[in-house]
């Protein structure tokens, strides 16, 4: 009878986020706010509130990507681990440059340390400028690259008091492999900030990610303050530790990227899903294609793609352009030029024309790559051998299946309004078109 009495009297409910609900009451002319036994979370002055509040995003977790939990615990136990290996490369580094060593100066340990930072320096406008445009499509894999380099950089430095004749050269070395790391690693956090904000709440999923990565080294910190005595005089030791730590490194990197699940498309995943879809009708959806996505840079020899080329890249003869016009009425150009896939883009190309310009483009890949299993339809393609001819055929092939591999991409919650596909920023217009 009370509970029938108090429901009536509720005049209105509160929740803040998934976290707390709350109901108003109307009782003896009084208003009323008592916390809903049913549907309530935690209290806000709750240990595990406040915790949440200083170290989570705002509106958690609605206001993150699925898989944003399981990225932050592994990338935590990385950065543990990595702060642990770090007080030892530094301890090492300042072994060699002469703390502790009555024979060493101060003049020469600062050239030292100014030689590094500045070939440092150095090394992140080199990569920058080489390779930023690749961070974002790749991130996954930079990311990953950057944690491996940064363990190597940490060894070299961790080595280089042994071979005091080269100290300065291999810390140089080191500063630009750590220069490197610094590009590449806050590059692609940024990258991963983007997909994981969900609320445009990109400033404070990254804030929260600086607070998280604060306590993480301030118990590093608390740490090394207990192995610097054990390791002090002692290389085996060092390197033993060091080995171990590191190892702990490369295996939560490496979960922590595999846990990552984008949405958006990239040549890796748009390979994945459109090979999937080629060989048995099916499209996987982004948590199939990312457990399937390679996260180390490969070097093996493939067909390589160009996006996004000058025309001058595609077209040499005066008979080209007719030739990449054959059986084609599209915004984008496709050749094969010096063992590589070419494409140029219209300037009135759409994002559906880049997706489609990519498939056909691994398509075409595909088949002077002679990639097994060969699904059927490209099956038909290998049958032809002037490259200009293949490419003709190509575009049938693409016109036949794209618009359905279009829909079933949005049906499998593909995000197909914008892509992380790699291309250059060239972009052509042409007169003469021939179907």
């Amino acid at each position: 009878m009370v509970e029938m009495e108090e429901s009536e009297g509720v005049i209105a409910t509160e929740r803040y986020g998934s976290q707390e609900s709350w109901k108003y009451l109307l009782k003896e002319g009084k208003v009323m706010r008592r916390k809903d036994a049913v549907n309530g979370g935690l209290a806000a002055n709750s240990v595990s509130g406040v915790f949440k509040s200083v170290f989570l995003p705002q509106g958690y977790p609605e206001s993150v990507s699925e898989d944003y939990l399981q990225y932050q615990l592994w990338d935590t136990v990385q950065a543990f681990s990595s702060s642990l290996s770090g007080t030892l490369a530094t301890q090492a580094s300042l072994r060699g440059v002469g703390v502790g060593n009555q024979e060493a100066t101060v003049a020469a340990a600062t050239i030292t340390w100014l030689l590094r930072d500045g070939t440092g320096m150095l090394g992140r406008i080199l990569f920058a400028w080489l390779k930023g445009s690749k961070l974002d499509s790749e991130a996954k894999k930079w990311r990953l690259f950057a944690d491996i380099l940064n363990d190597v950089a940490m060894f070299i430095e961790i080595a280089a008091p042994h071979f005091p004749p080269f100290f300065t050269i291999i810390v140089c070395i080191a500063g630009i492999f750590k220069s490197i790391v610094g590009v590449a690693g806050g590059a692609t956090r940024a990258a991963l900030t983007v997909h994981q904000a969900r609320r445009n709440n990109m400033a404070d999923i990254s804030a929260k990610d600086g607070s998280q990565e604060t306590l993480v080294n301030l118990a590093g910190l608390l740490v090394s303050l207990a192995l610097i005595p054990l390791v002090t005089d002692n290389p085996l030791l060092t390197f033993i530790l060091f080995y171990l730590f590191t190892v702990l490194h490369l295996f939560a990197n490496y979960k922590a990227v595999r846990s990552v699940v984008m949405e958006t498309l990239n040549e890796a995943r748009l390979s994945i899903v459109l090979h999937q879809y080629l060989l048995h009708g099916q499209v996987l959806s982004p948590a199939e294609a990312n457990q399937r996505e390679p996260v180390f840079l490969s070097f093996r020899r493939t067909v390589p793609i160009k996006l996004g080329v000058r025309l001058g890249d595609l077209i040499h003869e005066p008979g080209d352009l007719q030739l990449a016009l054959k059986n084609n009425s599209k915004p984008y150009l496709i050749g094969i030029k010096n063992g590589a896939v070419c494409v140029c883009l219209g300037s009135d190309a759409s994002v559906d024309d880049e997706i489609k310009a990519v498939c056909q483009a691994l398509c075409v890949s595909a088949v002077l790559h002679n990639e097994s299993p060969l699904p059927a339809v490209l099956q038909q393609l290998s049958n032809t051998k002037d490259p200009w001819a293949l490419i003709s055929q190509s575009h049938k092939m693409i016109d036949e299946i794209f618009q359905t591999f279009l829909k079933e991409l949005d049906r499998a919650k593909w995000q197909t309004d914008r892509t992380l596909l790699d291309w250059n920023e060239w972009r052509v217009e042409w007169t003469k078109k021939r179907s």
